[in-house]
């Protein structure tokens, strides 16, 4: 395994978490709250929201950073907290969309997909990734954006290697094909 400075400077600074220093905590806290709520942002859409979500995520993280036994590990498990932080946030936001549209009484209708611009490759593939589920933009927000490592998502996801490997083929497959599909 490849360790860079970073790498070794967050292990040791969980390290020293884990044996209550507080300085090492705020240390961590201010290495990996932007990357957090950047995470939570792009999941909930929302600022207000994925501050909230963050701050939550902190909280279960000061709780079980004892229990983590590979230090290394550190930024696959505050992702994967903070994930399912905002999965929650997302079915409390739709269940509370859903009793709002019986209780007014009002359909809503789906926004129709953008049309892409023929002139503008990028475009075209960010309204292909728009048309993809929530479940796989994450994946490749994850792998491309935020360039984490295949065996970090699949901690994230909980979800086994080979699965995840063959998830971000098919991927990879189903966005050539809705370019090309657009294309035509």
């Amino acid at each position: 395994m490849n360790r860079d400075a970073d790498d070794v400077l967050n292990e040791l600074l969980v390290l020293r978490a884990q044996n209550g220093d507080s300085e090492a905590l705020q240390m961590l806290v201010g290495r990996w709250h932007p990357t957090l709520i950047r995470h939570a942002r792009k999941l909930t859409e929302h600022d207000e929201a994925a501050a909230d979500v963050v701050q939550e995520g902190w909280i279960a993280i000061f709780r079980g950073l004892r229990r983590l036994k590979d230090p290394a590990m550190f930024r696959g498990w505050a992702y994967r907290i903070v994930h399912h932080k905002s999965v929650d946030w997302i079915r409390s936001q739709t269940r509370q969309r859903r009793f709002n549209q019986v209780v007014s009484d009002q359909i809503v209708s789906p926004v129709p997909p953008r049309q892409p611009d023929e002139a503008n490759d990028v475009e075209k593939l960010r309204t292909a990734i728009g048309r993809l589920t929530a479940e796989q933009q994450i994946l490749l927000r994850m792998f491309y954006n935020d360039e984490m490592p295949l065996k970090e998502i699949a901690v994230v996801l909980a979800v086994p290697m080979g699965p995840l490997k063959s998830r971000l083929c098919s991927l990879r497959q189903q966005l050539k094909q809705i370019m090309e599909r657009d294309m035509s």
